[in-house]
């Protein structure tokens, strides 16, 4: 069980680590070291192994899968290492939560729903520290200081599903500081944040990381995330680890063709290509280039938009969500979630919704699409009002104006085929005829967004989520609309994968002439796909402009926070 030669330096020594589930090998024989008090970045695709490495570090994985190689660690200098993987379930208790912590991707789902946020990391400083519950809900009211949450208290007595998710991920970093772990593993924890909230979890595992004397592994698919927070890089691809260095080096000059895809296909705000690099690019041209979009051919796709009528005009838009609650059940208050905001939409624009989580662009996108009631303004399509129309006056323009939602995963009904999710709205509208022809029509949309015919009779749970993100836009596009509403599409997908996706949804647009709303929280994002934008902020319009114009000189400090706030953007 214990080591004694393992260098004094370094507090985890991972050699000829091998991960196996049935006849498939997940992890091929990585070795790895983080010196003491350093943070190590593995970055890499979904199911290039990183988050299984992270999981078998705590000993998380099922029983057997772990085939080959050892995984020492040695929290304390004076002593010997300690190899974990030999280690039984009583004695890995100790060492889980207390001398190793994990942070886990998802905070929607990695704290238990029915239990209040406070209570859940008392629980934690309880079993490890055996110390009673006024001595431990006081250690979690200054950790949740420590971790700047605002009103701790509130926040201590609150369920998960009454904070945001960076909130949330606060919530988890405070569960894993609370028993002063000397190994903190962080897998993915800024995923799906916008850029402000993100930079804010940063700094603060930053501080903690020197305030506290931590070692830390930092998981992420995104180098410039790594960029901000690691010494040390590891590049994995397919099981393997296929580069390792200094953030500088592997940012600056990857040497392997599939790191160098990596560092591409993450989206800028200096720029706009013609089409984002994809991982799949550099294995075959090594010397592949972005095209960039000259300043010329910008100016002449604005002289073509602008010169039409807009096809939609939102004027004086307000939502308001009902707020507190009296005795008797009646509302005392609102949220002003939207805010007398106004807009036009060209034919064949991609007009982008930007700003921080809770601005209100979701729901103001959600409101064009009538599936929010607005409580004053007036909407405008095509010529039509169709704000104030009842549900059966407004089907005729329901398959006009369709959405691509955020979540890939729960956009798609489990229970359905992929053929039967995607023919359904073209049933609804009674388009194609008949049931061979709407088959035809759905095998040549699987086909458009780049998927097999055999997908037809397969289920949800047989995909990954850019497959499923695939597959909601070919439903979109069943009904034949020429307005497409894309809340955040991207927003929880890999960096390669999130620019195929981009890049097939230039190429839909093109071929089908469709007028697209883009909602999403990362500039780089915007700057590529959107025409105009507006940037909102706590439900009010920020500005209104060209990508380049705001990007290049913000003006407002709330948009040059926005900016700065890009991971890895200063190397």
């Amino acid at each position: 069980m214990y080591v004694k030669n393992v260098a004094m330096h370094h507090i985890l020594d991972i050699q000829d680590l091998s991960v196996r589930f049935g006849n498939t090998r997940a992890v091929n024989q990585i070795s790895l070291k983080l010196p003491r008090g350093k943070a190590l970045g593995i970055v890499g695709e979904s199911g290039s192994g990183k988050s299984l490495t992270a999981l078998s570090i705590m000993q998380l994985l099922p029983a057997g899968a772990i085939t080959d190689g050892k995984i020492l660690f040695q929290p304390d200098a004076d002593r010997p290492s300690v190899n974990l993987t030999d280690l039984s379930e009583n004695d890995l208790t100790h060492v889980r939560g207390r001398s190793i912590s994990m942070i886990f991707q998802e905070p929607m789902t990695s704290l238990n729903p029915v239990f209040k946020c406070g209570i859940q990391v008392t629980e934690a400083v309880q079993h490890h520290k055996k110390v009673g519950f006024k001595e431990a809900r006081s250690k979690v009211l200054h950790l949740f200081e420590q971790v700047r949450l605002p009103d701790p208290v509130r926040i201590f007595n609150a369920f998960p599903h009454q904070i945001s998710g960076g909130q949330k991920q606060r919530v988890m970093i405070a569960m894993a500081m609370s028993c002063q772990p000397e190994l903190i593993i962080a897998d993915e924890p800024t995923t799906a944040l916008d850029v402000t909230v993100q930079r804010s979890i940063l700094e603060l595992l930053c501080e903690l990381k020197e305030s506290a004397g931590l070692s830390m592994i930092f998981i992420s698919h995104d180098l410039g995330v790594i960029s901000e927070i690691c010494d040390e890089v590891a590049v994995m691809y397919g099981g393997d680890i296929v580069e390792e260095g200094s953030v500088m080096e592997i940012f600056n000059n990857p040497k392997h063709a599939y790191s160098r895809g990596l560092v591409a296909c993450r989206p800028g705000t200096d720029r706009q290509v013609k089409r984002l690099p994809t991982v799949g690019n550099f294995p075959e041209n090594r010397a592949f280039e972005a095209s960039v979009t000259g300043r010329e051919e910008i100016l002449a796709r604005r002289q073509q938009l602008y010169s039409q009528k807009p096809l939609l005009t939102a004027e004086a838009i307000s939502v308001r969500y009902p707020g507190r609650k009296n005795w008797y059940g009646k509302a005392t208050g609102c949220t002003n979630a939207v805010d007398q905001v106004s807009f036009d939409v060209y034919q064949g624009e991609t007009f982008g919704l930007a700003g921080e989580s809770g601005c209100g662009k979701t729901t103001l996108g959600r409101t064009i699409a009538r599936l929010v009631s607005s409580f004053s303004g007036k909407i405008t399509y095509d010529g039509h009002r169709v704000s104030n129309l009842t549900e059966a006056q407004f089907k005729p323009f329901r398959k006009d104006i369709q959405m691509v939602f955020q979540d890939p995963y729960s956009s798609l009904n489990p229970r359905m085929t992929i053929g039967a999710a995607i023919e359904e709205p073209m049933e609804v509208h009674r388009l194609h005829g008949n049931r061979t022809s709407r088959r035809e029509k759905t095998l040549e949309l699987l086909q458009t967004v780049g998927l097999q015919p055999e997908s037809y009779q397969r289920y949800p749970h047989e995909f990954s989520g850019g497959q499923r993100q695939r597959i909601c836009l070919a439903r979109a596009l069943a009904p034949e609309p020429r307005f497409l509403i894309c809340d955040e599409i991207v927003s929880a997908l890999d960096v390669s994968v999130q620019a195929t996706i981009l890049n097939l949804l230039k190429d839909l647009q093109e071929q089908f002439g469709l007028t697209l709303l883009f909602v999403s929280h990362d500039p780089g994002v915007i700057r590529q796909m959107c025409d105009r934008l507006m940037i909102m902020n706590s439900g009010r319009n920020e500005a209104t402009g060209f990508p380049d114009e705001l990007y290049g000189n913000p003006p407002t400090d709330y948009i040059r926070n926005l900016i700065e706030s890009v991971p890895g953007r200063r190397l």
